[in-house]
């Protein structure tokens, strides 16, 4: 729990960084939001980043909210599509894990999720979910996930997609949900918030903990090397208190 003033309002902010309660004693507020889902492993192709949503005016009252931050997607090798993000649950928002981007095993696509995994060999990337994040990158021979704040290979070839800012433990606001680069030929850098490098020649970078950012691809030969790890999740609640 911190606190801090911007604008000349002071906010008291509860950060998960895993699931846990949150406990409203007495009275009742209304509270501003952001809940994250984990971000999905690469293979690949980028994986994409977990779903991020954002809101204000959600009224508590005293009673315990239970809240549940999703975990990143375990890297995976290239012959399989990585695995996807857990979704995050909080004060009657969920968002979706990001979709793992594509492997190099015949005929497998970037799967879909909060934002949609990239693809490899000019398979299908994935689709976003609307509001939550965007589709994987559809050009070159492998593509970047998506992030919430664009498609992957938006930038570039191989690009991970922007994630978007968010509230944060102080007035700045951090960026979260990136998407993750691809590996292989095309090996594309991170989307800004969090998502891993992809690779020509190694694993994969993974997303960063508590970004909602997609890992990056790694090399398709030989199929040991892995796409790396989608970053977990993040739940931020805060509301406004006397300074």
């Amino acid at each position: 729990i911190t606190q801090y003033t911007d604008s000349g309002t002071t906010y008291r902010v509860h950060t998960f960084r895993g699931s846990g309660k949150f406990y409203v004693s007495s009275g009742s507020a209304d509270v501003d939001w952001l809940v994250i889902a984990g971000g999905a492993a690469g293979a690949i192709g980028g994986g994409g980043a977990g779903g991020m949503q954002t809101g204000t005016g959600y009224a508590v009252s005293a009673g315990t909210y239970t809240v549940t931050v999703g975990a990143g997607g375990a890297g995976a090798s290239a012959a399989n599509t990585g695995a996807s993000g857990s979704n995050s649950v909080a004060l009657g928002t969920t968002s979706t894990g990001g979709g793992g981007g594509a492997g190099n095993t015949a005929g497998q696509v970037g799967a879909a999720g909060g934002s949609g995994g990239g693809h490899y060999g000019g398979h299908a990337a994935g689709a976003g979910t609307a509001g939550q994040g965007n589709a994987g990158g559809s050009s070159g021979t492998s593509s970047g996930g998506g992030g919430k704040g664009e498609a992957g290979d938006t930038d570039a070839n191989g690009d991970g997609g922007d994630g978007a800012t968010g509230y944060g433990i102080t007035a700045t606001a951090p960026t979260y949900a990136g998407g993750g680069g691809s590996g292989s030929a095309d090996s594309g850098t991170p989307g800004d918030g969090g998502g891993g490098a992809g690779s020509s020649s190694k694993a994969g970078s993974g997303g960063v903990p508590n970004s909602g950012g997609g890992g990056g691809g790694g090399d398709n030969s030989p199929s040991l090397l892995e796409g790396g790890s989608g970053g977990a999740g993040i739940v931020i609640i805060r509301y406004e208190v006397a300074a």
